[in-house]
């Protein structure tokens, strides 16, 4: 795996950075989460016009990006600034809609800052369990109609088109029977956005023969759910990332500045060693991104089981580097003004997405046993 940037890669990551450092400060993102929507539109649009969003797609669908180490490359910087804008929902509605090959003009929509999408899966009762949909749907007078409701939809409140998972043939929990449908916003589709406590936006949804577009073929769509959610946790894997890096940072330089004793705090050897075994932890994390990065591609085995073995590794190591921050800062970690109690707060919640710790370790155990 080559992860040395090319010159479309570096140039996303220089743009991003600098765009991020001018404009992106943590009372500027107090104040985007505080709004409506829960996200600057203004900022969105910009995200499109510097082609943030579009290298997180391929050329076929009118990105220039779409790779893993693209994925890292964004999310990784967006994590340093706590970005809440709608990338991740967008990638996940995104991937779906690309693998169809179809509504391609909906992608191109999406990817200039128009349309905006959200993957409609987990529900109430399902916890991680991608199979677990009880979510039915059918065919009336050659429609499809679709039932049920979606739990903790990232981006719902705010998106224009849902990517809904329901079931077509089977039971709760077979494989086989699931279907994904594309549903657009109407007086069918009831929604209660809300923010999440790290201040991402998602929704509860219920659908009450809402009209969908059956996107691959019926009962078949498992499969693209499970590609789907693989490239999901890489880029929140990355994002979690970016956060640790700017936690550990604020935590280096805090250690620097805080004084006991007539001494900086930095210069305590047991201090030493906890921020040296976090650093060391840091670099284990990068890899491990890296590597499930770089197997988006690869059968469906290895892949899963490497990105179960990097999510694993996002809940062990930031709940050991959120606490590690707040403990050495104090309580001066915690107050609403620091940023370093936001980044922590993000961290933790990030292990709950897409599956969390005691789900990725029994899935890579499984995987395991398959090679």
């Amino acid at each position: 795996m080559d992860f040395v940037l090319n010159d479309d890669r570096r140039m996303v990551k220089e743009t991003l950075e600098r765009f991020l450092a001018d404009h992106y400060d943590i009372e500027k993102r107090h104040g985007f989460v505080m709004s409506e929507d829960g996200f600057s539109r203004d900022m969105w649009a910009q995200f499109a016009e510097l082609g943030i969003i579009g290298a997180m797609f391929g050329e076929e669908v009118g990105g220039f990006g779409g790779e893993g180490v693209d994925l890292m490359v964004v999310f990784e910087i967006l994590g340093k600034h706590l970005v809440v804008e709608p990338f991740l929902p967008t990638l996940l509605g995104g991937i779906i809609l690309s693998q169809t090959g179809q509504h391609n003009s909906l992608i191109e929509s999406a990817i200039k800052g128009n349309a905006l999408l959200a993957l409609a899966h987990g529900e109430p009762t399902s916890r991680y369990e991608v199979n677990n949909v009880a979510a039915t749907a059918q065919q009336k007078d050659g429609n499809w109609i679709v039932n049920g409701d979606k739990s903790v939809v990232l981006g719902g409140g705010t998106a224009t088109h849902l990517l809904v998972s329901a079931r077509t043939s089977g039971t709760i929990g077979d494989e086989a029977g699931i279907s994904l449908f594309l549903v657009e916003k109407s007086d069918a589709v009831s929604v209660r956005g809300y923010a999440t406590l790290d201040g991402y936006g998602a929704a509860e949804i219920n659908l009450d023969n809402a009209a969908g577009i059956l996107l691959v073929e019926e009962g078949k769509g498992l499969a693209l759910i499970e590609k789907t959610h693989a490239a999901g946790i890489v880029a929140i894997s990355a994002e979690a990332l970016g956060a640790m890096t700017t936690a550990t940072d604020l935590t280096v330089e805090y250690s620097k500045q805080r004084k006991q004793f007539g001494v900086p705090i930095g210069k305590f050897q047991a201090l030493q060693h906890r921020m040296a075994d976090i650093l060391i932890e840091l670099e284990q994390m990068r890899s491990s991104v890296m590597n499930a990065a770089g197997n988006l591609n690869a059968d469906r085995i290895i892949r899963e089981q490497e990105a179960s073995a990097c999510k694993l590794l996002v809940g062990q190591i930031g709940r050991q580097i959120a606490e590690e921050a707040i403990q050495i800062h104090g309580g001066m970690g915690m107050t609403w003004e620091y940023s370093v109690g936001h980044f922590a707060k993000h961290i933790i919640m990030i292990d709950h997405v897409l599956g969390d710790t005691d789900y990725h370790l029994e899935r890579y155990i499984a995987f395991g046993q398959k090679t």
